[in-house]
């Protein structure tokens, strides 16, 4: 079943479902995947964070702005009002790009969300960390497992800094999305959103570690926001003088 879903806020963890359970990292986690390559098909709703797209155009040596525009669609989020990035299925068949033969082609290098499938993630504006086990038909079951066991396997556990970093920015920048929306013009605030999508996903060297960048990036996009401010002061001095 195709999901056409697009989350609000710029965060990549698999969406939490209604009813879905909580659990704690030593509860039992049986879950282990088949690799049937189910949960490749078919969706328009796996959601990257810089780091992700980060860690892609690493695997694949190219900038991150050039993998976005062959393999992602950006959108703008209706209530945050920050731009958004998803992976976009293939023209042909409707799946994943990276789905070849059966397999991810870029498996070491996979976003959170596919990571995380089939558990959901949510981080609060603490950082508090949460998982949740979401309901499938796929996979097969194996005994004794806990859920730090399948975090490790699949390098979520060493991932959180980034992934929590990246939550609390998204989560900062809503914030103050909402009040450029209310100072600038439509033109200015648009570009304000341009801005956003340069720091928060294409302004990054793969070679280079993301943390850093990341944090150079949002020093940059409340400073461009602050010239953008001005510029709007200007703007409204000539419209009121007589």
């Amino acid at each position: 079943m195709r999901r056409q879903m697009q989350p609000d806020l710029g965060r990549a963890g698999e969406q939490v479902q209604s009813g879905a359970l909580e659990l704690g990292l030593l509860q039992p986690f049986p879950f282990a995947c088949r690799g049937c390559g189910d949960c490749c098909r078919g969706r328009e709703d796996i959601l990257l964070s810089g780091y992700d797209l980060w860690r892609i155009a690493r695997r694949l040596n190219l900038p991150p702005q050039v993998v976005a525009r062959g393999y992602c669609r950006e959108y703008i989020g209706r209530e945050s009002r920050l731009p958004v990035l998803r992976l976009a299925p293939a023209k042909r068949g409707g799946n994943c790009s990276f789905l070849v033969g059966g397999r991810c082609s870029i498996h070491d290098a996979e976003p959170l969300a596919c990571a995380l499938y089939p558990l959901g993630q949510e981080i609060d504006s603490e950082g508090q960390i949460r998982y949740y086990l979401q309901p499938v038909s796929c996979g097969r079951v194996q005994p004794g497992a806990l859920l730090a066991d399948h975090l490790k396997q699949y390098g979520i556990d060493a991932r959180e800094e980034m992934d929590r970093r990246w939550a609390l920015a998204c989560m900062a920048l809503a914030d103050h999305a909402a009040l450029w929306k209310k100072e600038l013009e439509p033109v200015l605030f648009r570009r304000m959103q341009a801005k956003m999508a340069q720091g928060l996903y294409y302004e990054y060297d793969p070679r280079e570690e993301f943390l850093p960048q990341l944090e150079e990036n949002l020093c940059w996009i409340y400073a461009q926001a602050e010239k953008l401010q001005q510029m709007q002061k200007r703007r409204t001095i000539k419209k009121i003088e007589p």
